[in-house]
């Protein structure tokens, strides 16, 4: 895939996870607890997915929040792939304050070159490839 490519695969991967954490917002939804104490929403796990399914066309490994622990031995050597956080800010999520995003980047050589950030609630978006955007 080229440049554009990949970065147009994640802006459509974290505008359709806004969508899924939308679907469960303004719900009666359970909060669990990860394993560091931090919550854990079904938010989280349907981003989650929905950015998998998306970014799995890359064909590039992704190491996700919310994913399983990928042993550094494995991913040590890893050249480039897609580092996300499908929901960061649950807590924020939790309380109904809007203040949540969902985070993906191109990790290249262990430096970032290409990200997306994108807010549900106001529906901002920023990205980057060699310069950076918002769009309202």
């Amino acid at each position: 895939m080229t440049r554009e490519q990949l970065l147009l695969t994640a802006i459509k991967a974290a505008i359709e996870a806004g969508k899924e954490i939308f679907t469960v917002y303004n719900t009666d939804f359970e909060v669990e607890q990860k394993a560091d104490f931090s919550p854990l929403t079904e938010a989280d796990k349907k981003a989650h997915n929905k950015i998998m399914e998306l970014l799995a066309p890359t064909n590039l490994p992704v190491l996700s929040e919310e994913g399983k622990t990928i042993p550094y031995v494995e991913r040590k050597n890893w050249k480039q792939f897609w580092m996300v956080d499908p929901l960061d800010g649950t807590k924020e999520f939790v309380k109904k304050n809007g203040e949540f995003t969902v985070n993906i980047a191109l990790i290249e050589n262990g430096k970032a070159t290409l990200g997306v950030i994108y807010v549900p609630v106001t529906k901002e978006l920023y990205f980057s490839n060699e310069k950076a955007y918002k769009c309202t």
